[in-house]
């Protein structure tokens, strides 16, 4: 059943980011030691330096990638060693960014560096030597980064652009018909009783209240998003410090040049690319799930796209793949930070490594635990956890990051990494009937499950909906129906299929469900939003099992392993709560967030003598009234003034000190502290 997922015609679920085989372990002293040498770059290797050395690396190696890589680390010991192997070089993993430089320093992530040396020296020779040097805390590879699904899709044909209106939706965007798993009405697949009214994310009641806010981003770690796609383009995040086609400053220092709609972390540039012989569109693809503006009378709907009236949420492009591109767990790495510190409140990324409960045969050895993943890869987990706990704002809806990612692809017992960490969302896909997707994992380390279609489960249906239409591939329509680059399909639109759609789902409805919380200026922090959403945020696992046959069925057409099942055992093996809490639902999870958080209040300021700081006090205050007035208690300390114009309020430090001060609109006042203190530039204050 494994490898025919590598042949079906939607695109695969999963991204694999590395094999993992451990064959050739170096079982080193130190944490993050064991040194597997598959799918290891070679004359690459990341290191972690210790704290005390941090002023001598902070002198001699430049802090942003404009600066290049320096030849020599300045610390004696290393630079020893180093010279044994050849040339080398030193490059920060992470450049510096002048407005979060503080916190990266606080997380020790201003430590880790990249080392480049001469390729004929082995990883495990120069590890060893490195670990055992005083200054040195941590040693790891950097791994070629590989993606374990069909580059193929199933274009949704030209001639299907008149569809008709979808009954119950309002919007009138022509092919939700198709979208069951945004809408299942029950008749798609009525004929093959594969199809059950109301398995789906639950947006058609969702929607009455909320369609998106552009105030949340997600960041999409992915392929390219194609941004010029008309359903796309007013939904793309925009760093408006940054030219509109790049340039070779890093206007606004946050260590990248050009990143106007985000970063190309393959091509090291600012331009996004979707456009490769071998891209499949599969950035584009979750994109459009999560995004693509509702009502416009084109293409498809979304879970949080908004409409022409009210925007919806912002997709930030963080690119780690591009067509066949050797791409590295560096990239993946600074795409993961890069998005914490430019505004997302949501990681959104469909990959993960193998199941270490997958058939190791087949798929290759997979982590099975976390210490295993911790010590094999103890850098992901230090940027992932920066995320989750530095994205978003303590001021505003979302304190800290959620990171969501698939649940993997092998039909295993258990998630794959990182996913299946427990301060992170891992997805299992299910079918238009709630049965698992033949191909999704499941059990240990998953913890919600959505729609992500279930081509092979479908084949055999006859491929006709309710208006006698017929046509495409069999089984297309089984399938997730999104955008699609118009190089990959001419309509802009098609078929996709896995857990890596499944991942979309529910980070759409957790970016619409924060999309609420801003109108209802609700505040949470990122484990009390996932608490919330696994408790109060789906239809509940018990209520899904219930409707399960004892067996699935499905046809295995494109396999080449003989004896492969084509029966899943779904009271045996998939019931006790092993697709997670349940699948998620936007209506009950909107609902919920009516009755949860915080009240957001306009936030206590930090301000530089002689420097000034701006604020806009809408998004704090629930009234409709922007007719803002503020007191402060000492103006010989700061001064509030507000733009009557664009409500914006600007506080200006002018000798050190604390003061009290209020802002009111509309009957409702909140009181806030000033604190002006000298300002140290970028490294803290004084």
């Amino acid at each position: 059943m494994m490898k025919r997922i590598f042949y079906i015609l939607c695109a695969l679920a999963v991204f694999s980011a590395v094999s993992c085989s451990m064959k050739e372990d170096m079982n080193l002293q130190k944490p993050g030691g064991h040194l597997p040498e598959s799918d290891a770059v070679e004359g690459e290797l990341l290191v972690k330096f210790d704290a005390r050395v941090a002023d001598i690396l902070d002198e001699v190696l430049p802090a942003t990638k404009a600066g290049g890589p320096a030849t020599r680390s300045g610390i004696v010991t290393v630079d020893d060693v180093l010279e044994l192997v050849g040339t080398y070089q030193f490059e920060r993993v992470f450049p510096k960014n002048r407005k979060t430089e503080d916190v990266t320093r606080q997380s020790e992530m201003h430590l880790w560096y990249i080392v480049r040396f001469d390729k004929e020296h082995s990883l495990s020779e120069v590890a060893a030597k490195l670990n055992g040097l005083a200054d040195v805390v941590q040693v790891q590879p950097n791994r070629t980064v590989k993606r374990n699904y069909s580059t193929k899709s199933v274009p949704l044909g030209t001639d299907k652009m008149d569809v008709q209106k979808q009954a119950g939706v309002d919007f009138d965007d022509p092919y939700v018909k198709y979208q069951w798993h945004l809408v299942n009405d029950g008749k798609m697949f009525a004929a093959s009783n594969k199809s059950v009214a109301g398995a789906d994310v639950g947006v058609l009641e969702a929607w009455k209240k909320c369609t998106g806010d552009p105030s949340i981003v997600v960041a999409v770690l992915d392929e390219g998003v194609d941004f010029t796609n008309p359903d796309l383009q007013p939904n793309i995040w925009t760093n408006e410090d940054e030219p509109e086609y790049g340039g070779d400053e890093d206007v606004d220092g946050n260590g990248y040049k050009g990143d106007r709609h985000g970063y190309n972390f393959v091509k090291d540039m600012g331009f996004i690319t979707t456009n490769d012989i071998y891209d499949s569109g599969h950035g584009s693809h979750v994109t459009g799930v999560i995004a693509a503006q509702n009502n416009n009378g084109k293409g498809i709907s979304s879970i949080a796209g908004g409409t022409p009236d009210k925007p919806g949420v912002k997709i930030m492009s963080c690119q780690i793949f591009s067509g066949n591109t050797e791409t590295t767990v560096l990239s993946q790495l600074r795409a993961i930070k890069y998005a914490a510190d430019n505004g997302a409140h949501i990681l959104q990324c469909s990959w993960g490594y193998v199941s270490g409960a997958a058939n190791a045969y087949i798929w290759g050895q997979g982590y099975d635990s976390d210490e295993m993943w911790t010590t094999y890869s103890p850098l992901e987990k230090v940027t992932i956890d920066y995320f989750v706990h530095n994205a978003g704002s303590p001021d505003g809806v979302l304190d800290g990051g959620i990171a969501i990612f698939a649940a993997g692809n092998e039909s295993a017992p258990m998630a794959c990494y990182p996913g299946k960490y427990k301060d992170y969302v891992s997805v299992a896909a299910t079918a238009a009937d709630w049965t698992p997707a033949t191909y999704s994992n499941y059990g240990d380390g998953t913890t919600i499950c959505a729609p992500g279609g279930d081509q092979n489960y479908y084949y055999d249906y006859t491929d006709k909906v309710e208006d006698g239409e017929s046509g495409g591939i069999r089984g297309e329509r089984g399938c997730v129906l999104s955008v699609l680059p118009r190089n990959v399909a001419p309509s802009g639109y098609g078929y996709m299929e896995g857990t890596s759609m499944a991942c979309p789902h529910v980070s759409g409805v957790v970016a619409l469900g924060l999309s609420y919380a801003a109108q209802l200026r609700k505040h949470f922090t990122a484990q009390e939003f996932i608490e919330l959403l696994y408790t109060q945020g789906v239809t509940p696992i018990e209520n899904i099992e219930k409707t399960w046959p004892k067996t699935k069925k499905w046809s295995d057409f494109a396999t080449e392993i003989e004896n492969v099942p084509t029966t899943l055992d779904l009271a045996r093996d998939y019931k006790g709560g092993k697709m997670g809490h349940g699948q998620v639902n936007a209506a009950r999870l909107l609902e919920a967030i009516e009755g949860a958080g915080t009240p957001m209040r306009f936030p206590n300021v930090l301000v530089g003598v002689g420097s000034e700081v701006v604020y806009n006090p809408v998004i704090y205050f629930k009234t409709n009234e922007t007719n803002f007035v503020a007191t402060i208690a000492d103006d010989s300390v700061a001064s509030i003034e507000i733009d009557r114009t664009t409500h914006l309020v600007t506080i200006k430090g002018k000798k050190s000190g604390s003061v009290r001060a209020s802002i009111s609109a509309g009957g409702e006042n909140h009181e806030f502290v000033i604190t002006v203190r000298k300002s140290a530039g970028d490294n803290g204050w004084l």
